[in-house]
């Protein structure tokens, strides 16, 4: 720690980024007694909750550092995470920044080196990490042993400030990069294996969008063990409902898939984390060639909603930081998913697949 006399003493966070995941880390932090928020900034004017209205506002980020942090949670554009993530750990800080990392593989490895050097803690928001029915659903996929197919995507149709909001992500970040480092990381957890190939194709469904931005983007990437898979993000007034969320992982044994509830809608901010129900389907056969088990439905409609997530994510910085957790793992795990969601934009963009 660096501004805390005692190991038991709150840990003071300066928040950078009050949109709408900011927000939510930011009644984390004030809902959790291990954490002190010492400052909060946004660029912009920006309405908060009642809760948060009584921290003190900065008019930079430089003078959010100045407070002296202990943790500096980073919610901003994605195209700054990775200067400001490295600033604040030469501070002295600690980190938490949203997904992606960096806009660049060598940036992200950059953040990497530096909280080795500067002995900090780097926490990346892959907030699936820390769903329990997510959790479930990678220990049920490894349970039925590789190779796998895995298909996911994550489609949003977004009108009005939504559809704003994704024109402004699309300047820096195309959809496949922003929320497919969830879903190529829940890949990566399953396999344990290398990626090796991506491929990537993309469309521009808008005019609203520059010529080079594409606003619908589908990756394929190749695993050493033999294992695939798909992911693909949309986002707009165009943007189908049908089939927006699809998370299936299949294998010689059998199938994992995450079932949603009639009538669930992709602009639902809880959508893009809930499960409703787990499906295991068993592949065995018997004599008479019919299924010898039945297919297992698991409810999860006890799982934590979006602001649970977040307080589920932001208590494992705590310990992170009190229990002097070991992150090595987690911040190789956050390269290699930008590595293949860039390799995907990459192949997008000149036609090719790329060898990783």
């Amino acid at each position: 720690m660096t501004a805390t006399s005692r190991p038991d003493a709150p840990i003071r966070v300066f928040v950078a980024g009050l949109g709408q995941m900011g927000r939510s880390h930011a009644l984390a932090y004030h809902a959790e007694p291990g954490f002190e928020i010492v400052g909060l900034y946004n660029r912009s004017p920006v309405d908060l909750p009642e809760e948060l209205k009584g921290y003190p506002r900065v008019e930079s980020f430089e003078a959010g550092l100045a407070l002296k942090p202990d943790l500096v949670s980073i919610n901003t554009y994605s195209d700054s995470h990775a200067p400001l993530a490295i600033a604040a750990m030469e501070a002295g800080a600690h980190v938490f920044v949203e997904k992606p990392l960096a806009p660049t593989v060598e940036e992200a490895r950059r953040v990497v080196e530096v909280a080795k050097r500067e002995g900090r803690k780097l926490v990346v928001g892959y907030i699936l990490r820390h769903h329990p029915s997510w959790q479930l659903f990678v220990e049920k996929a490894r349970a039925m042993g590789g190779p796998y197919v895995m298909r996911m995507n994550l489609n949003q149709q977004s009108s009005g400030h939504a559809w704003h909001i994704h024109k402004q992500l699309m300047k820096t970040t195309s959809p496949i990069v922003d929320c497919g480092v969830h879903y190529v990381d829940v890949m990566s957890l399953i396999t344990g294996s290398r990626p090796v190939e991506v491929r990537g194709m993309g469309v521009r469904l808008s005019d609203e969008i520059a010529p080079d931005q594409v606003n619908y983007g589908h990756l394929q990437v190749i695993f050493a063990d033999g294992s695939v898979g798909w992911y693909e993000a949309g986002w707009g007034p165009m943007i189908s409902e049908t089939a927006f969320f699809v998370k299936d992982v299949m294998s010689p044994r059998g199938a994992v898939s995450i079932v949603m509830d009639e009538g669930a809608r992709s602009d639902d901010i809880d959508t893009h984390s809930k499960t409703a129900r787990i499906r295991v389907h068993h592949a065995e056969t018997g004599a008479d060639g019919h299924f010898t088990r039945k297919d297992e439905m698991i409810s999860t409609e006890d799982e934590p909603g979006h602001q649970g997530l977040c307080d589920r994510e932001q208590a494992y910085v705590l310990r992170a930081i009190r229990e002097d957790i070991d992150l090595s793992q987690h911040m190789a795990d956050a390269v290699t998913s930008l590595e293949i969601v860039l390799a995907a934009d990459l192949s997008m963009r000149e036609g090719r697949s790329v060898k990783l």
